[in-house]
């Protein structure tokens, strides 16, 4: 039985403390994606876009392990948001106007032939109805800042606005990116005030 890895213990882009904002170097990783747009807490277009990426998550994962003697625990779901004003995020939360590509992670051994069987697996019976948008891309983000938010997604304005305004300028760094966020809790069923999400900002010398 091959030992199962859990990346998200391993990988320093993982790490982050509540109240603690720190620079890390996010190397070049390959993700499941979809893209949409809306607000995430009514556009079934969202909803339609994690039910696509997960089973395809699972078979990978299954088919890792089957074909290649290499098993790992499947990563957390996570997000780039982007929107036309940056105040959408940190003030005005404006989720009608957000952008976003909803993500996981797959190991750096997964290519583009062994997700394509598991897209046709997943696809087999009951397919999603987005299973045709889920593409594997290579993500680069490079310099970084990130920081772990404890509680509701609504609570995130007042982080955002000091990581935003005051901490990246504060340093001689310019946002560069998209905003990233990584779901360390399962939203669907953890309570809003548990959820534990990193945040993070690709960033570049100003």
């Amino acid at each position: 039985m091959p030992d199962k890895v859990d990346l998200k213990r391993t990988l320093d882009a993982y790490a982050a403390k509540k109240g603690e904002i720190r620079l890390v170097d996010v190397p070049p990783t390959r993700y499941l994606m979809v893209d949409g747009r809306g607000d995430p807490n009514t556009s079934p277009d969202f909803a339609a876009a994690v039910e696509a990426l997960y089973p395809v998550a699972y078979k990978t994962k299954f088919a890792s392990k089957r074909e290649l003697g290499r098993d790992y625990v499947v990563m957390p779901l996570e997000g780039l948001w982007t929107a036309d004003d940056p105040a959408s995020f940190t003030t005005r939360r404006d989720k009608s106007a957000w952008a976003w590509t909803l993500m996981i992670m797959t190991p750096d051994w997964v290519d583009d032939a062994l997700v394509e069987r598991a897209r046709e697996a997943a696809g087999a019976k009951d397919a999603p109805a987005r299973l045709a948008d889920v593409r594997l891309e290579t993500l680069a983000e490079g310099r970084c800042v990130q920081t772990l938010h404890l509680g509701s997604f609504d609570d995130e304005g007042p982080v955002l606005a000091h990581l935003h305004d005051e901490f990246i300028p504060a340093h001689g760094l310019r946002m560069t990116g998209r905003h990233h966020e990584i779901y360390l809790s399962d939203f669907r069923t953890v309570p809003p005030e548990r959820l534990r999400t990193i945040l993070r900002q690709p960033v570049a010398p100003a």
